[in-house]
């Protein structure tokens, strides 16, 4: 789905002052080959066939399964599991199985802690099926006693966590695809949406909390208002059509051409991803960790999808797609679109569950 377009202005909302893989393409020895059987070959399979045996493995895998992600350059599902009887399985249904230490149970219990003793401002975390580790980041501005505190906690996890440093800050953006404006902030439209047969659009919630009124320019006459907002915990809010704007399912692309967007969907870890926002326009990535937590000076927020595609203050909001598809709602990140760094997204079918909302 695509956020939809304002005419003649592109957004991304600048003003909330919130500072808000694809895995390389290992090849990994299957666990049942025997010096004298062929090894078998992975099903070479789409993003979207590789997310619903992701899906499937993972319902009949149970507790032996330990996290999934997608192979971009082979073009197979990398299956984490804990045993051989397990990795039979996944390779039986076409996918590369690859046995790991650790489990989804004790990565989550990993997680657990670091929710409870290291929320500290500048920080995330995220279980990465590459190394089958929570990895936590700290930025710039985590130092000092912060920092050690941080470290102490990772170590305590032993081989479940790692800590890495970012040479940005984690600041939430407001802005996105076509620009929005209200309050003296600008942020990004996300994606047009339908709610009880109305136009309305989705975007960020730290935009939604800060701004009631909408224009599509600086100063303009409104066009919408925000009628729910969540943020922190989550970074979602509902904004209403008042004025009679187009309001077409589809995403900016900045090359005078534009995206449709016809349905929503979950992102899958090694996806490759573009994000639309007025502030630095279209970008591309992949999409490294899902169910990410961000500790953002105004808060935490959960459940978000991490990637290596680059955003700005204004990008906030903005359409995060993979063809016709809508993924995530630009939240915050660390980094520019000159040196690189991570960035964060809202999963959008959550915040249309939450809204009885539909792409349209």
């Amino acid at each position: 789905m695509k956020h939809r377009r304002i005419p003649k202005r592109r957004a991304a909302v600048a003003g909330a002052g919130i500072t808000a893989l694809v895995a390389a393409g290992i090849t990994f020895q299957t666990a049942n080959a025997s010096e004298n059987s062929p090894e078998p070959t992975p099903a070479t399979l789409s993003v979207a066939k590789a997310g619903k045996l992701a899906s499937s493995l993972g319902k009949d895998l149970g507790a032996d399964a330990a996290g999934t992600y997608y192979d971009a350059k082979a073009k197979n599902l990398v299956v984490n599991v804990l045993n051989k009887s397990a990795a039979d399985a996944v390779e039986s249904a076409g996918g590369k199985a690859r046995i790991v230490e650790n489990s989804l149970a004790e990565l989550k219990s990993a997680r657990a802690t670091l929710d409870d003793k290291a929320a500290v401002p500048g920080t995330s975390w995220a279980m990465d099926p590459a190394t089958n580790k929570v990895v936590v980041t700290a930025d710039r501005t985590v130092k000092g006693a912060a920092l050690d505190k941080v470290a102490s906690i990772v170590k305590s996890l032993g081989g479940k966590a790692e800590l890495k440093r970012s040479k940005g800050e984690y600041k939430a953006f407001i802005a996105g695809g076509d620009a929005i404006w209200g309050g003296g902030s600008r942020c990004s439209l996300g994606f047009n949406v339908v709610k009880g047969g109305e136009p309305h659009f989705l975007t960020a919630g730290h935009c939604g909390n800060a701004v009631k009124s909408w224009s599509d320019s600086q100063g303009g006459q409104e066009i919408g208002t925000t009628q729910e907002s969540s943020f922190p915990g989550n970074d979602y809010a509902l904004v209403k059509y008042t004025a009679d704007t187009p309001h077409p399912s589809e995403v900016n692309l900045y090359n005078g051409s534009s995206q449709a967007i016809s349905k929503a969907g979950e992102a899958t870890v090694g996806q490759k991803v573009q994000r639309s926002g007025s502030t630095t326009q279209l970008h591309d990535g992949e999409v490294t960790a899902l169910g990410a937590t961000v500790n953002y000076q105004e808060g935490q927020v959960d459940g978000l999808i991490q990637t290596t595609v680059c955003a700005e203050p204004g990008d906030s909001g903005g359409a995060l797609f993979a063809g016709d598809t809508a993924l995530g709602l630009t939240s915050g990140g660390s980094g520019d679109c000159s040196s690189g760094g991570e960035t964060f997204f809202q999963p959008v079918p959550e915040a249309l569950s939450a809204y009885g909302a539909e792409i349209g």
